[in-house]
């Protein structure tokens, strides 16, 4: 059966109360218990850091009395990898970068709020979204998104997970909020993980962040396929992309992330230079929603908007590189002279 195919049960499993879908035989049970062992004592040898708080004012520079320019608010939602788990600078969680990069091109300072949660599974997204929804100051304007590898690991059902995913996106655009969802990555770029192991992980991120697609786009959201969490260079260089514990990135591995995020959170706010308008020569093209979900699962990067159901627009937006935001430097304390200097 193809991904697409597959993806589309899920969903359609999810909508209407189905239950889950089986992907193992029970001939291949025995061999995946033993790998699973095996990597549970690899995975994890050393200890990622608590991620830092990264919630605050970022973009002070663009800062205005204009009522017409008031800040952007940012919301992140999640697992670990929302959170920034595994780093231990305010500037290098995920968070920060995406804060920062959009005051940068929108030329507006931003205000985020992550209440992600290390750990979290998809049936955390209803208080983190009530966290937000109850906030005095009211919906975000934008939310990013990040779950599902916490899913897979511990064996929730794909269709239950994409219903939470989705029951959480519908809440937040009815409340006028924008939503970009980092789908599922691909856990079989995990360095420690075997084979078979290795292959059956990929092959369930695949099909779970395919079916995350399918029900976020249903509910007016755009998808970025993090995949091995955003280009080769998790393939090429895992000991720099994952952090001291083997499992969570590391800084350059949520910079990567990140960049690749970025254009679609600030595309949905109409402030990425670049429109919808599809670039052939960029393989981008529209597509039924499942066969744009199966896609987008095979290319990290690739962002699905909704257009004219039951079609998606498949992009691949020109990324930017990101610096890590300075941090604050506190006002210099005068001396006694320069206090009384005129």
């Amino acid at each position: 059966m193809s991904r697409a195919r597959v993806a589309r049960r899920i969903a359609a499993g999810a909508a209407y109360g189905g239950g889950s879908i089986g992907l193992l035989g029970a001939a291949a049970v025995g061999v995946l218990l033993a790998e699973v062992q095996l990597a549970k004592r690899t995975v994890g040898g050393g200890v990622a850091p608590l991620p830092p708080g990264a919630d605050g004012l970022y973009g002070r520079s663009f800062e205005t009395t204009d009522p017409a320019s008031p800040p952007l608010r940012l919301a992140l939602l999640g697992d670990s990898t929302a959170a920034g788990q595994g780093v231990r600078r305010v500037g290098q969680t995920p968070g920060a970068l995406l804060a920062s990069g959009l005051a940068a091109v929108a030329e507006r300072p931003v205000i985020l709020r992550n209440v992600a949660l290390p750990g979290a599974r998809s049936d955390d997204l209803e208080r983190q979204v009530s966290l937000l929804l109850a906030a005095p100051a009211g919906p975000p304007d934008v939310c990013v998104i990040m779950i599902g590898a916490n899913d897979v690991t511990h064996r929730m059902s794909a269709t239950e997970s994409v219903r939470l995913l989705a029951a959480a996106v519908r809440r937040l655009r009815t409340a006028g909020a924008e939503v970009v969802v980092g789908t599922c990555p691909d856990l079989g770029t995990i360095e420690p993980v075997y084979q078979p192991l290795r292959w059956l992980a990929r092959r369930v991120s695949r099909q779970l962040a395919a079916a995350q697609t399918i029900v976020v786009v249903e509910q007016g959201g755009r998808t970025v396929s993090l995949g091995d969490l955003l280009g080769p260079e998790f393939a090429a260089n895992p000991r720099e992309m994952f952090g001291a514990d083997n499992y969570h990135p590391s800084a350059e591995g949520y910079a990567t992330a990140a960049m690749a995020v970025l254009p679609t959170v600030c595309a949905v706010l109409g402030v990425w230079p670049e429109t919808d308008r599809l670039e052939p020569d960029r393989h981008e093209n529209m597509l039924p929603v499942a066969k744009a979900a199966a896609e987008a699962a095979k290319e990290a990067g690739t962002e699905v908007t909704g257009a004219r159901a039951p079609w998606a627009l498949l992009k691949h937006r020109r990324r930017r590189r990101l610096a890590e935001p300075p941090p604050a430097t506190p006002e210099p304390t005068p001396s006694p002279e320069e206090a009384h200097r005129p």
